[in-house]
């Protein structure tokens, strides 16, 4: 068993920090943008950003000028906020059969306690903590 993210995970983070990143921009960040910046295949990216707007994380521009913005701020959605709204939330496993062994359970619990702490970990992350890391990283950088 893995406890490392999906791709439309990975994506929809990617996407959402993007957003937190450039949300003092004038404008709406184009999928071209995001796409071409993460590799993230674009009719991927759609489904994603769909979904994170019905859960009412993000808001969508039509047109040439258009693309996407955050509609939250970043310090009040976690990691795991993000990845519940695209459904890639970590689901338990439950032993259905009443005559399982008691090593099987003590597996089971095992899980269960794994999965929690995943949860917890991503539950605790912010987005703006991740692009406030992002900004001191950028700065951090030097040019010969």
């Amino acid at each position: 068993m893995s406890f490392a993210m999906s791709a439309k995970a990975h994506y929809a983070c990617l996407a959402m920090l993007e957003l937190a990143l450039r949300q003092d921009e004038d404008r709406p960040v184009a999928l071209r943008e995001i796409t071409a910046r993460h590799s993230i295949p674009q009719p991927f990216l759609v489904q994603i950003l769909q979904q994170l707007k019905q859960a009412g994380y993000v808001t969508s521009t039509r047109g040439s000028q258009g693309g996407y913005r955050l509609s939250v701020d970043a310090a009040t959605i976690s990691l795991l906020d993000i990845c519940d709204a695209i459904g890639c939330g970590e689901s338990e496993t439950t032993l259905d059969n009443a005559d399982t062994t008691p090593e099987a359970q003590v597996l089971d619990s095992t899980w269960r306690a794994a999965s929690k702490a995943f949860r917890d970990v991503l539950s605790a992350i912010r987005l703006e903590d991740l692009a406030n890391d992002c900004a001191r990283s950028e700065g951090a950088m030097f040019y010969i």
